[in-house]
């Protein structure tokens, strides 16, 4: 017959299970709002620029030759104080493509613009849709919040498929 341990061993061992759960869950709760900030960081950089539009010179580009990273072309006004100019840049990628006309805003004192409207909005918070995927990982393995990380993902996969149906 095994003797049974002390009611204090196994109060002390029923509070150090406890303290690892909660030091498992603060953690990975931790590095999920660490990958979600900077999702927010890395789309912020171009989102400023597409969602906070007053002020900003709005117009349309259209690709006129595209080298390495970027592509250029001539920019046409389209909001008031906005001025023509003959070559503006924008980053190459899959949704812009030579020939195209795109609706843009300048980024204050440069040549660069960014898309802008609601292809733009959602391309500009792709990392943070991505951001959610890999923290939703997070959420289901460290914290085992499995609905919580369902929501991430789902949230995360809604968002990365609207910015690839509207490109």
């Amino acid at each position: 017959m095994i003797p049974a341990m002390p009611a204090s061993a196994t109060t002390a061992r029923q509070a150090s299970v406890t303290a690892l759960r909660f030091g498992r869950v603060a953690a990975m709760g931790a590095i999920a709002a660490l990958i979600l900030f900077a999702g927010v960081w890395g789309s912020w950089g171009t989102a400023q620029h597409v969602m906070l539009t007053k002020g900003r010179e709005r117009g349309t580009m259209r690709v006129a030759e595209c080298a390495g990273d970027v592509c250029s072309g001539p920019f046409t006004p389209a909001s008031a104080g906005a001025g023509a100019r003959a070559h503006v840049e924008i980053e190459r990628t899959v949704a812009v493509r030579k020939g195209r006309t795109y609706d843009v805003v300048v980024k204050p004192g440069s040549a660069e613009v960014v898309r802008s409207g609601p292809a733009g909005v959602l391309y500009a918070w792709v990392p943070f849709g991505g951001a959610l995927l890999l923290a939703s990982v997070v959420v289901a393995g460290g914290m085992r919040w499995i609905r919580v990380a369902w929501a991430l993902a789902g949230a995360g996969a809604a968002l990365l498929t609207a910015a690839f149906v509207s490109l």
